[in-house]
């Protein structure tokens, strides 16, 4: 049901807003009252052919709102469907048209081709005049007439809904076929590219490991001997020495000093544990220096090869082995392309068959009604000696 149209700068509409209440809504007035120009305006949101010139006279451009209600079985939705626009129990039509010709159209806020405006108006709006004999030759009408003549609207429905369905399906096969067809044009490179990465195995995190072992073992011939030396003052000869000589002699002394020593040989204690980890840490890093030269060129060739396979993919080096998987995955999907075809394929033939089957079966009840409705159309036409 058209429940509202709103009309901006359309001939010589400035602004005019009309809804529409249920049951006959009748518009009348004198010859030049503007009633046409109504028409006119509906006509031109729904795709209509009529005048060239719409746009109000200075104005710079027209616009047309139309608002309607969809009953949940509407054939406007079918409309909708075809077109991939979302349906609502509200289907709003808006077409604009500049002062250089051009017009714009959406449906429900999707921008929309005239040729789907017209789709609509055929099962939206029904306009009588006196040329209505030719709707008789419109058989699209016929068939309107005939299923609800027949009660076919079950049989309609179920052939509505396998053709939806093998749509669809026709639709997955394409889409299925169009990325295998995109994926086999790059399976060479795929296949050379997870060679390449299988055979490296690069892991997360590595190259930072990699690079650090590196920095260490270039830094080792530098450093070594300043640690050395930094180990041997902190040992027995050095700061260990001197610290256990300065603890013997407090020690033979405090029992003398009245417990004024007790806080230095406190602090001596403590001195020592620090000077036992310090020690400890440098003679860890000692060890840590020490390293066969045949490591460091392997450390080098597998940085390099981490790297310059990142540099080739360019993707981060840490990336690589998730890169690595997302190839993985492809191939896998285009290995396993040819089953998902076949399962696709047997999905478009049962389609298929149950829409044959439903379109047949609506076919002949069309058929079999068909008879009865010219019988009866005979009759009723009899007494007009028609």
């Amino acid at each position: 049901m058209l429940r509202a149209l709103e009309i901006r700068d359309m001939l010589i509409i400035d602004r005019l807003d009309l809804e529409f209440q249920p049951g006959l809504n009748v518009l009348t007035g004198e010859t030049g009252a503007g009633k046409s120009i109504l028409l006119d305006s509906l006509g031109f949101v729904l795709g209509w052919r009529g005048r060239a010139a719409l746009v109000r006279t200075g104005a710079a451009q027209g616009e047309v709102t139309a608002s309607f209600d969809l009953a949940p079985n509407h054939p406007a939705r079918m409309v909708l469907a075809d077109a991939g626009i979302p349906d609502d129990d509200e289907l709003i039509l808006r077409r604009v048209n500049a002062t250089d010709g051009r017009k714009t159209a959406w449906v429900n806020d999707r921008r929309v081709s005239g040729e789907v405006l017209r789709a609509l108006s055929d099962v939206l709006v029904e306009l009588h005049g006196q040329h209505d004999d030719r709707g008789l030759l419109n058989p699209r009408g016929h068939q309107a007439i005939l299923d609800a003549f027949g009660g076919h609207a079950s049989q309609l429905a179920a052939t509505r809904s396998a053709w939806s369905d093998l749509r669809a399906a026709r639709q997955k096969l394409q889409d299925e076929e169009a990325m295998l067809q995109s994926m086999q044009a790059e399976e060479e490179f795929l296949r050379h590219a997870v060679g390449e990465l299988d055979a490296l195995g690069p892991e997360q995190g590595e190259e930072q490991a990699l690079d650090a072992r590196r920095r260490l073992m270039q830094a080792s011939e530098k450093i070594a001997d300043d640690v050395s030396r930094a180990l041997a003052a902190l040992g027995h000869d050095g700061a260990e020495g001197a610290m256990a000589d300065a603890l013997r002699w407090l020690e033979g002394a405090a029992d003398r000093a009245e417990g004024r020593l007790d806080g230095p040989l406190n602090a001596l204690g403590r001195a020592f544990n620090e000077l036992a980890e310090a020690a400890s840490g440098v003679e860890h890093c000692l060890d840590a220096l020490k390293f066969d030269p045949s490591e460091l060129d392997r450390t080098e060739e597998r940085l390099f090869d981490i790297r310059g396979l990142a540099r080739k993919h360019n993707v981060q080096p840490d990336d690589l082995s998730n890169f690595a998987d997302n190839l993985h995955a492809k191939l896998g999907t285009l290995d396993a392309g040819g089953a998902n075809l076949s399962r696709l394929k047997t999905a478009v033939d049962a389609a298929q068959r149950t829409y044959d089957e439903a379109a047949h079966a609506l076919s002949a009840a069309r058929k079999a009604s068909a008879q009865k409705l010219d019988k009866s159309v005979t009759q009723e036409l009899a007494p007009f000696k028609l």
